[in-house]
């Protein structure tokens, strides 16, 4: 979340897409009914299903799932053609004026340097045009055919409403008039946000859903003010703290990124990364890498890590490949994988297409089930229904299960989707023999080592010389993890301005991450949770919810990563000479002297605004992109793709193009590919989702979840019903190319037909929260259904649409 939970009261207008506040995060969505009650502010939503977000919005519209960016082109193509933008904050802090590079194109759906066999793109024509100086070239005027402006407003100007409601199946009407509700908050006295969650990122391009969200908001001018952002709804209460500590295989803590193959030289990796300025006076953070990096590799390897070995860059893997979860399941299936670890993890009911998480299971030596609950992958031989993935007889995998304790039997840190840090108190002990994660990855890791140490190995340094400073090696504290993530000194720390001036003295807690430094006198486990356990104690643990300023910033309730920032980039909420845009929603403002106000401001505090530096500090240009030169795999603007499994079989935008019905840069494995259904057989839309009374795979072993949600059920519309002949309560059959489900028919108005290109499209909702396990009666796994493919940036599986037949069981 770039805002954070409260902060949504202070919205005026409120679009929830890709998501379902009220029933997926119902104590979040307070936040929404202040807004309304107080501001008067309106809720749209924008989403498949009539769900229990839109009974209390303002304003409906639906929406063909997996059409996101289509919807969203045509808001940006609007925003432009009607000049409803906030031409101050545009111009000032985003990359409009600048100047793409010559060579730089956009053809029948591909960009300029795509490589068919590779299914992958050589990104060295998406860049900015340079000059002399080595800086970018801008155009302030934004009349250059080349500037980014231009060629936003060419490359938007296809999504007209009429192709929007021939793609998406949103009525003209409808979506003009969410058009026109977002663009009244293109003024500084209006604010409008967005939420989303797993509807826009279970996409084969969810980045770019995410992506073209953030592109609305910057026309706005909704980033970086109070009410505003592009705010993520996380899951589990740690989900933010996952990908905060790098559990994604490519990552180190504080999103930091693993060496790959190619990048054996320390310096250079380092260099790669310290992103220097792309024009005069800007401040790109990420220059400090080094001083992040080295403080972490002291953290993980302590006098180990050493400047003569480059701080144990030798130490870390390096990458040949992407180890995603989809990555995983395949070198599985392909028996190259001897063991697995599934820590709090249920991958048969998490993981696309069920019949092949199966069957790569059974093709272990072993599999390691840490989890306080018996979970279908724990039995992963057993099967619901009449059809059989494995046969069980055959599988010889050894299955190890280690029951641990759960989160209300620990104490600790939570993250929540605010970037809140929280800490949480032990409520009981846990059952019979459970353990605690901690501790029996502290007993894996120490026997680990004695073996190495025993019978040696290949290349054992990285493990004989890691860091295990804990006063009990079995089993280290929450409180000295939580340290250790925050960071210390490891010799005295100055002032870089001036060496008498003593920060931070040998052996204390760092007060914050501009206290790291890049020569080994500092260690930090994750440089953006530095200041969280500081020497004035445990920050997480504070509980002051007092709002002096009225604006919703409860700084001394917790801490917020980084720096106690509640609002990031809210140097954005105010005009080049420091004054807030909107006063009456003040985050910070110039004082003169300082940075000052209600949150922490997110830039240099004494940085004067006449300097001209700006609020995207993150950034090497000091300002928001418009226009991805880098990271993206599908290109610099989001263009609308077909889900892989598609209803239409081409894409509306593309008809004659084969290459890019589906996102051109998404990997998928070959088996996979096979496994794809077509829209002749399987002719009707499908999604999953939740519910408020289930929370994912966990309460279905709650009694009294199990009574008010008891039976696996399939929603579907009226008109559909009718076709296939089934009333309320009947059975039906749902079937994709790898599998079915049999659930009760739930009849209901809330799914209404689409007509996309003439043709009428009807979709199917399927909630998830059924399995073999619990107290619920019995029920498939929805992911027998899901295809095997991912987003093209983060492979998170397009879970949210996909194609199938339902008929009368």
């Amino acid at each position: 979340m770039t805002n954070h939970w409260v902060d949504i009261r202070n919205a005026d207008v409120i679009l929830v897409m890709g998501g379902n506040a009220a029933e997926a995060h119902p104590c979040g969505f307070k936040w929404v009914t202040e807004a309304k009650a107080h501001r008067r502010a309106r809720l749209i939503v924008v989403d498949p299903r009539f769900n229990r977000t839109a009974s209390v919005a303002d304003y409906y519209a639906p929406i063909r799932t997996g059409t996101d960016i289509a919807f969203l082109g045509g808001v940006i193509n609007y925003l432009l053609t009607n000049d409803k933008i906030q031409h101050e904050y545009v111009k000032n802090y985003t990359d409009m004026s600048f100047i793409v590079r010559d060579d730089f194109a956009f053809n029948d759906g591909l960009y300029s340097g795509y490589d068919a066999d590779k299914r992958s793109y050589d990104k060295t024509t998406w860049d900015y045009a340079r000059g002399d100086d080595g800086f970018v070239k801008v155009d302030p005027t934004l009349q250059d055919p080349r500037c980014v402006y231009q060629l936003m407003k060419q490359h938007y100007s296809r999504y007209t409403p009429e192709q929007v409601e021939k793609i998406c199946g949103t009525p003209k009407e409808k979506f003009l008039h969410v058009c026109e509700m977002l663009a009244s908050t293109a003024v500084p006295g209006r604010a409008g946000t967005i939420l989303y969650a797993l509807g826009w990122t279970h996409h084969s391009v969810g980045s770019q859903n995410v992506r073209s969200g953030a592109m609305v908001q910057l026309l706005l001018g909704n980033i970086g003010i109070a009410g505003g952002g592009v705010n993520a709804l996380r899951g589990h209460s740690n989900i933010q703290g996952l990908t905060d500590l790098g559990l994604m295989s490519n990552l180190l803590p504080g999103y930091m990124t693993l060496p790959t193959e190619a990048e054996q030289d320390f310096d250079a990796y380092i260099a790669k990364r310290a992103t220097q300025p792309l024009r005069p006076n800007q401040l790109s953070y990420w220059r400090n890498y080094r001083a992040f990096h080295v403080s972490f590799m002291k953290s993980w390897w302590g006098n180990n890590a050493t400047a003569e070995n480059n701080f144990g860059f030798d130490y870390l893997p390096k990458l040949d490949k992407s180890y995603d979860m989809l990555q995983q399941f395949e070198l599985m299936h392909q028996g190259k994988m001897n063991g697995y670890i599934a820590q709090g993890f249920n991958p048969l009911a998490a993981a696309p297409w069920k019949a092949k998480i199966s069957a790569s299971l059974a093709k272990l030596k072993w599999l390691v089930i840490m989890d306080p609950l018996a979970t279908e992958t724990s039995e992963f031989w057993k099967n619901y229904g009449p059809h059989n993935d494995v046969d069980a007889a055959s599988i010889q995998t050894e299955v190890f299960r280690l029951p641990t304790t759960c989160f209300a039997e620990e104490r600790g840190s939570l993250v929540s989707s605010s970037r809140v840090l929280q800490w949480h108190w032990q409520g009981g002990d846990g059952p019979g023999e459970a353990k605690s994660d901690l501790e029996i990855m502290s007993g894996l890791w120490t026997r680990i080592r004695d073996a190495y140490r025993k019978d040696g190995g290949k290349y054992p340094d990285p493990i004989l010389n890691l860091n295990w400073p804990y006063s009990n090696p079995q089993s280290p504290t929450p409180e000295e993890l939580a340290m250790e993530f925050n960071g210390r000194a490891l010799a005295d720390v100055t002032d870089p301005t001036d060496k008498t001036k003593v920060l931070a003295k040998k052996g204390e807690q760092l007060a914050g991450f501009a206290q790291l430094r890049d020569d080994g006198s500092t260690a930090s486990g994750c440089w953006i949770f530095c200041g969280a356990w500081t020497q004035a104690g445990n920050q997480m643990g504070r509980r002051d919810n007092s709002d002096p300023t009225g604006v919703g910033n409860t700084l001394n309730w917790a801490w917020a990563w980084p720096a106690n920032r509640r609002v990031l980039y809210n140097r954005a909420s105010c005009d080049t000479t420091g004054k807030p845009f909107d006063p009456t929603r003040k985050l910070i403002a110039w004082n003169g002297s300082t940075w000052s106000g209600a949150d922490v401001p997110d830039f240099k505090i004494d940085e004067p605004p006449e300097n001209g530096m700006n609020p995207f500090i993150m950034n090497p240009e000091g300002v928001a992109r418009f226009f991805a030169r880098d990271g993206m795999a599908e290109g610099p603007f989001p263009e609308h793709y077909e889900p892989f499994e598609t209803p239409l079989g081409y894409n509306p935008m593309h008809p004659n193009n084969k290459l890019v019905v589906s996102n051109p840069a998404a990997r998928v494995f070959p088996g996979d590919r096979a496994a794809f259904g077509s829209h002749e057989n399987f002719p009707h839309t499908a999604t999953t989702y939740r519910l408020t009374e289930h929370f994912h795979y966990w309460t279905k072993h709650a009694r009294l979840n199990s009574i008010i949600q008891p039976e696996q059920f399939v929603e579907i519309g009226e008109d559909l019903a009718k076709e296939i002949g089934v009333v309320a309560g009947e059975r039906v059959k749902v079937s994709s190319n790898r599998g079915y489900v049999v659930a009760v028919a739930v009849v209901t108005k809330r799914i209404k037909p689409l007509m996309i290109e003439g043709k009428k499209v009807q979709t199917v909702g399927l909630p998830l929260h059924w399995g073999f396990k619990g107290l619920t009666k019995p029920g498939y796994l929805v992911n027998t259904l899901t295809p095997s493919v991912g987003d093209g940036n983060s492979q998170t599986p397009e879970f949210k649409s996909f194609i199938v037949k339902v008929e009368k069981a």
